[in-house]
């Protein structure tokens, strides 16, 4: 497990919200279990350009931080799947803000990235 070097600010809840979707993938599965529960396979066809280990890494950690729920199925071959829980759901607002404000600035990644924003 991942052990930071710097302590993080207890003072500071901006900093403290941030140590819990400050990754590239977090919010971006958070957003993805809002809808419904998904299997890792499943996690992993969304995020292709997520390498596995990553994307697992990150599951695990929201699942420790109590964002998401980790069931496994008692069936042969074992079978499992995320799910957002109701402390998990309350960062969607946060998530949804952060979507409007991208969609409303796509110029920026345009003169960023220098390519058109998918449609």
């Amino acid at each position: 497990m991942y052990e930071r070097k710097i302590p993080v600010d207890l003072d500071c809840p901006l900093r403290l919200t941030m140590s819990l979707i400050d990754s590239k993938w977090k919010s971006c599965i958070l957003d993805e279990l809002r809808h419904r529960a998904l299997r890792p396979s499943e996690l992993h066809k969304i995020f292709p350009e997520a390498t596995p280990r990553v994307l697992d890494m990150q599951l695990k950690e929201l699942v420790e931080d109590g964002l998401v729920a980790k069931t496994i199925f008692p069936e042969l071959p074992p079978r499992s799947e995320y799910a957002i829980t109701p402390l998990g759901m309350t960062l969607i607002p946060i998530i949804d803000a952060m979507i409007a404000w991208g969609e409303k600035n796509t110029e920026l990644f345009e003169r960023k990235y220098g390519m058109q924003a998918n449609p």
